[in-house]
């Protein structure tokens, strides 16, 4: 049921922003942002149970859970940098929203090298 009132209230959002577009653009954005920032708000009760999940994950796997504290930040990195971007091509600044788009691309790059490397590792031990 939580995805209908989102739905909602991101479509009241586009609407309410389309309408002061015309008049004040300025107020269109920060509609935008707004409307934006609730959903992200909302969205905070998800990661009780996310974190929840990962916790119990940890216990399942051998002593090394860095790989998986990675892949959550990358997670989080990807969703921060598109909501980031969104809103700053819903103001006009598609530069800015390329910029940390592909900032995120090469934070999520670097943060890949140490798993990549783990990977190669047991691929080469298996080989041998």
């Amino acid at each position: 049921m939580d995805i209908v009132k989102i739905s909602l209230l991101g479509i009241c959002g586009v609407m309410l922003g389309f309408f002061l577009k015309g008049t004040r653009p300025e107020y269109a954005a920060l509609v935008t942002a707004g409307i934006g920032i609730m959903i992200l708000g909302l969205a905070v009760g998800k990661l009780e149970y996310l974190f929840e999940a990962v916790s119990r994950l940890k216990e399942k796997l051998p002593e090394d859970n860095g790989h998986l504290s990675t892949l959550i930040k990358m997670v989080g990195i990807t969703y921060i940098g598109q909501f980031s971007a969104g809103i700053c091509r819903d103001a006009g600044h598609q530069a800015t929203a390329g910029q940390i788009e592909l900032f995120c691309k090469l934070s999520v790059m670097v943060l890949s090298i140490p798993v990549l490397m783990a990977l190669l590792d047991t691929i080469q031990e298996f080989l041998v």
